[in-house]
């Protein structure tokens, strides 16, 4: 999995490419918790992600636990095998998705 990050000012970027599992999970938590402090508005961009997996969900609620302190998050370009992932765990409803 690849994993970039844009900082603009008070805005996170996140891009994800390839496979989100348990062996890459840390690499998408790291940008996270590197980058988060003094963001106020953080966008996962899941265009090229091809799957994910529950490690990949954890990381993902953690990160909606502190933005919901200071900010706000959403998941743009959601593909469909990934937004499988989000309907069928209910996770759908608990965080704002927008497909690609």
């Amino acid at each position: 999995m690849n994993v970039t990050t844009n900082l603009d000012g008070t805005k996170l970027t996140v891009a994800a490419e390839g496979k989100l599992g348990t062996t890459s999970a840390p690499e998408l938590e790291n940008a996270v918790k590197n980058n988060i402090k003094g963001v106020t508005e953080l966008i996962f961009d899941f265009e090229k992600l091809e799957y994910m997996a529950s490690a990949g969900l954890r990381v993902l609620l953690s990160a909606a636990k502190v933005m919901k302190k200071q900010g706000s998050m959403k998941i743009i370009n959601v593909t469909e095998p990934v937004m499988d992932v989000f309907t069928f765990t209910g996770m759908a409803d608990m965080l704002e998705i927008e497909k690609l």
